[in-house]
C-alpha cells in the first residue's frame, strides 16, 4: 500500500500514481496538464436538460470503495491502470479525509461516479465511471458545485478527453499547472458541504 504522506507530497508537486502492472506503480506529471476551470466550467444545454429528466440522486462518500472498484472494473477494457494496491491506498486517504466519492444513485442502485483526491483548493479528479447514460456526467457536475461552495482553485484532470472537453476542460503547460497548484496550496478549501 503506498503511504498517505507520500501520495499527498505527490499530489502538492504535481505527480500522481498509476499501475502498469499489478503490483507495479509508477508516478507521472503530464506536460501539458489537463484541468477543467472551475470559474467557465459549463454544461451544455441539452445535457443540463437530460440530468433533470433523469432523477438522479447524488450521494457524497456513502460508497468510496464502490466508486474506485467500478472505475477499476471500466478501466479493464483499456489496460487497468487501477490496481488492488491503487484500491487499498485510495481507500486509506479516503479515510484520512483527503478522498472522496460523488455517486449518482437511481431507485437505491449506485449507477455512475467518480473519485479524487483534495488537497487545500486542488482537487485532483482520479476517474469516473457510469451504467447508465449520464451518471458520471452528474457526478462531475454535483462535484464542481460542491468545489465552487467549498472555495476550490484548482480541479486537476490529469489529462484532457473527449468527454471533458465538452465542460470547457483545456490543457496547460506544466510550468503553468505547478503555479496555480502552489496557489491552490495556500487556499483553505472545504470539500463537506
Amino acid at each position: 500500500m503506498l503511504a498517505a504522506d507520500a501520495l499527498l507530497t505527490a499530489y502538492a508537486s504535481g505527480w500522481f500514481p498509476m499501475a502498469v502492472a499489478e503490483g507495479e506503480i509508477r508516478w507521472y506529471s503530464p506536460d501539458p496538464r489537463g484541468i477543467i476551470p472551475l470559474d467557465t466550467f459549463h454544461v451544455p444545454s441539452r445535457l443540463a436538460r437530460s440530468l433533470r429528466k433523469a432523477g438522479f440522486e447524488i450521494r457524497i462518500d456513502t460508497d468510496f470503495r464502490g466508486v474506485i472498484t467500478a472505475c477499476a472494473m471500466r478501466e479493464d477494457s483499456d489496460g487497468n491502470w487501477i490496481d488492488g494496491e491503487i484500491i487499498e491506498s485510495y481507500c486509506g486517504l479516503h479515510a484520512a479525509g483527503f478522498a472522496h466519492s460523488v455517486e449518482t444513485w437511481k431507485d437505491g442502485v449506485m449507477v455512475g461516479g467518480l473519485y479524487g483526491v483534495s488537497l487545500q483548493g486542488a482537487f485532483f479528479g482520479e476517474s469516473m465511471f457510469h451504467n447508465v447514460s449520464d451518471a458520471s456526467k452528474a457526478a462531475l457536475v454535483a462535484l464542481v458545485e460542491r468545489l465552487r461552495a467549498g472555495g476550490y482553485t484548482l480541479l486537476d484532470t490529469q489529462w484532457v478527453t473527449e468527454h471533458l472537453l465538452q465542460f470547457g476542460a483545456v490543457e496547460i503547460p506544466r510550468r503553468r499547472y505547478l503555479r496555480m497548484l502552489d496557489a491552490a496550496l495556500k487556499v483553505d478549501a472545504t470539500f463537506r458541504s
